[in-house]
Parts: C-alpha cells; structure tokens; sequence
C-alpha cells in the first residue's frame, strides 16, 4: 500500500477515534446523562479531560495532518513525492502518540480510583479509593454509591471506552511515525501507480 493512502486511512480513523473521544469525555461530565450532578460532584480524572484534551483535541488535529499528508503534495503529484507533508505528518503523529498516551493514563487512573458519589451514609466521596480489593471485580460493592443514579456504571462504562480509544489512538500514531518517516525517504507511490492505471 502506498504510503499516501495509509496516511490518509489512518488520518480518518484518527478523526473518527477523536471525536468519540471527546463525545465520551462530555459524558463523563454529566453523570447518568443529568446537568444537576456536574458541579462538583465528578472526580479530578474528569476534569483532567483526557478524552477530550489527549485523545480529542491533540489527535483530531493530528489527524487532520496526516489526512493532509495522504493528498497531493505541496507541488502536486511528483516533485517532492509528497515528502514535506509526509515528514510533517511524522512529526505530527508524535505528538498524537502522546495526546492518546495521556487519555489512556487519565482514563486508567479514573478506572482504578472509581467515581465520587454520594454514599449511604449522606457524605459525598470516592469510597472505592482505599479499598484493599478492587470494585470493578465485585460488582456488591458498587451498591456503596446512591447518588448519581448508576454513576459507577455511568463511569466505568465511559472510562473504559476512553481507554480503548486511547490505546487505539496511540497505536495508530505510532504507525503513522513509521510511514510517515518512510514516506519522507521514499516518497509517495502513487504517481506512479497512477501512470501504471492509465496505461491499463
């Protein structure tokens, strides 16, 4: 595969991971989908906004340059083989890596401490922080949050997901490092696959 159309695949799947990244991010905001538990009542790990910040905003605009560096080059086909935009790409995709890096660290992090909630007892806090065993094997304990509604649910649902996709996000920057980088050495194939079609 030419290394213009991966970019240009793995630029589309960066914007698509992205977006999802920053819906699940907003969610998380808002507790069982109700505004009246947003202030003050989600944990630090929702307000680090690793989907929306790391695995959003970073990787949607790295992956607007690769998706860039898989169109025609700064002169057309030829010329430079598309070998600035590809480089630009790389370098890009490094940052990507990072931005996906951090969602999956924040989104770890919110996993492991839980949400914060209102117990039984009326006092609002994170009860699964200290706990010796962990809540997201036994599912009894998540009976420890009354309100927000379903919010251990709400949380380990969203932050989950935030985890996969930034997994997936970081693992596709990787792999636009590598073809980008080889496309700044060797240049698009494309003209030249073009070439070979109109001869066809």
């Amino acid at each position: 595969m030419c290394t213009g159309k991966c970019s240009r695949l793995v630029g589309l799947s960066l914007l698509a991971l992205a977006l999802a990244c920053i819906v699940a991010n907003v969610l998380l905001m808002f507790p069982n989908g109700e505004s009246r538990w947003a202030a003050g009542r989600i944990t630090l790990q929702v307000w680090l906004m690793g989907g929306l910040l790391g695995g959003g905003l970073v990787v949607l605009c790295t992956g607007c340059s690769v998706v860039r560096a898989g169109g025609k080059g700064c002169c057309g086909y030829g010329c430079c083989g598309n070998r600035c935009r590809m480089l630009q790409s790389a370098l890009c995709s490094a940052v990507g890596a990072l931005g996906g890096l951090y969602c999956l660290a924040v989104s770890a992090a919110g996993l492991a401490s839980g949400p914060f909630c209102q117990t039984a007892n009326g006092t609002w806090a994170s009860p699964f922080k200290e706990l010796s065993e962990s809540y997201l094997r036994d599912r009894s304990l998540w009976a420890q949050c009354v309100n927000p509604p379903n919010v251990v649910l709400w949380n380990v649902v969203l932050f989950s997901l935030l985890l996969a996709l930034g997994t997936l996000e970081t693992a596709l920057c990787a792999a636009q490092v590598l073809n980008g980088l080889l496309g700044t050495v060797c240049g698009d194939c494309r003209k030249a696959a073009d070439r070979a079609g109109e001869g066809l």
